[in-house]
């Protein structure tokens, strides 16, 4: 037998077998196209979904300005931008200006200037404002040690509390006190006095002697409301007896600064029945 290869014998394609080609030509070019149509379908509306969220994004971050930046390439173009936006602001500004005399002038006739100028009134008695003028300045302080240890008497007694300090106050105001300071704080109606320790706390603030009381007001009348004063003959005893600081200047002027503190009361309340219910309400 001879060695040389046997030629391939050419293969027949039958009717049938072209078919079946034709079909699974078919199905894979479908599955094809179902693929891309799937893509497609998902794909689009995710992109624009994107797109508007980087849209709104840089609208909100922009608010109304231009977030591009090729505008503003020099400083010339970023002042002027700054300019037109300030301009704008300025007519708002004006414009709400005029708004608000408008209402004011709608308001005019309904008691708004007559309270104003109540208020106005009552900012000095109630020490929101400044004064200057005459006075009076009175110091009080403590014996000295060696006055206090050779004494014999309680040391107590021979320094300066908040009742020595509220006397030489409320004999000013009688004496026609239009303004007063203790170490240089505004008293006004709500002004509390008293002794913590070896020291005297004044809006929340402790001081320790000599204590100045400075009023504004006529010397001579406040003068003599203190000589009227039966705690201040008192003290006056013990400064003669004992050496407590006691000094009074009548001032041709003194400057009394404004409160600046807060108006808000704080007050405490005892705790009842009515209390515990009320606290048990809010839990």
């Amino acid at each position: 037998m001879s060695d040389a290869p046997r030629p391939r014998r050419p293969s027949i394609l039958t009717r049938e077998t072209w078919a079946k080609r034709i079909a699974v030509a078919r199905r894979a070019r479908s599955r094809s196209y179902r693929n891309r149509s799937l893509l497609w379908r998902l794909g689009g509306p995710a992109v624009f979904l994107v797109a508007g969220t980087l849209f709104v994004t840089s609208a909100v971050s922009s608010d109304g300005t231009d977030l591009r930046a090729g505008r503003y390439g020099d400083l010339s173009t970023v002042v002027r931008q700054a300019t037109v936006e300030a301009d704008q602001l300025r007519a708002e500004r004006n414009a709400l200006a005029e708004d608000v005399e408008d209402l004011t002038a709608q308001l005019s006739g309904s008691g708004v200037s007559e309270a104003e100028a109540g208020v106005e009134q009552l900012e000095v008695p109630a020490g929101l404002e400044a004064l200057r003028g005459p006075g009076l300045t009175v110091t009080l302080d403590d014996a000295p040690s060696e006055s206090i240890e050779s004494s014999g008497e309680d040391p107590n007694l021979l320094v300066v509390h908040q009742q020595d300090i509220q006397a030489v106050v409320n004999s000013m105001w009688a004496g026609g006190a239009e303004g007063m300071t203790i170490q240089g704080q505004r008293v006004i109606s709500t002004t509390g006095i008293k002794c913590v320790g070896n020291t005297v706390v004044l809006h929340g603030i402790p001081y320790s002697p000599p204590y100045v009381i400075t009023a504004v007001g006529d010397p001579a009348a406040m003068l003599s409301s203190i000589s009227e004063s039966p705690y201040i003959d008192i003290y006056l005893q013990y400064v003669e007896r004992y050496g407590l600081g006691w000094e009074v200047e009548p001032r041709t002027e003194v400057n009394i600064p404004a409160y600046e503190g807060t108006l808000d009361l704080d007050y405490a309340r005892p705790v009842g029945d009515e209390t515990e219910r009320e606290l048990d309400s809010d839990i």
